[in-house]
């Protein structure tokens, strides 16, 4: 994944291979990370980018309030994320259902999010080959909203 060079930092400091672990978030990622999203999202980067990032730093109530200001499929996509990673797998359902087929979904041959959501449901906690999926799933969503 090519970055810009402002977000480099971030993915420095916290590489995708060490983001996004935890199936469902139970704390942030720490103050360091959100201290460098904070700055990142005080600079022009574009409301669907910075729902990313707070979701790459499990920041799930920032993400959640920026994802709600997005009205449109990849708003609704990275809600679907959210609430998938807070645990509330109904409402991420709900949330996919609006989705429909976003582009960014083509970029993971096999997936389908109704079943990602009901495996990590069934999980119950960490799964190395479900967190690797989850990592593709936001690098492939954060790829497609940069190119945007």
């Amino acid at each position: 994944m090519e970055l810009p060079a402002p977000l480099q930092p971030l993915f420095l400091a916290l590489p995708l291979d060490r983001a996004l672990g935890r199936l469902v978030v139970t704390a942030p990622a720490g103050p360091p990370y959100t201290a460098l999203v904070e700055e990142l999202c005080s600079s022009e980067v574009a409301l669907p980018l910075q729902a990313a990032l707070w979701l790459y730093v499990d920041e799930l109530d920032r993400s959640h309030r920026l994802a709600q200001q997005l009205e449109d499929q990849t708003g609704s996509y990275w809600h679907g994320i959210m609430h998938r990673r807070e645990g509330d797998f109904s409402n991420s359902h709900h949330w996919f259902n609006k989705v429909g087929v976003h582009p960014a979904m083509g970029l993971i041959p096999g997936y389908d999010p109704h079943a990602f959501i009901d495996a990590v449901a069934r999980a119950k906690g960490e799964d190395p080959a479900l967190a690797e999926l989850q990592r593709r799933e936001w690098a492939n969503l954060f790829s497609w909203c940069a190119a945007s």
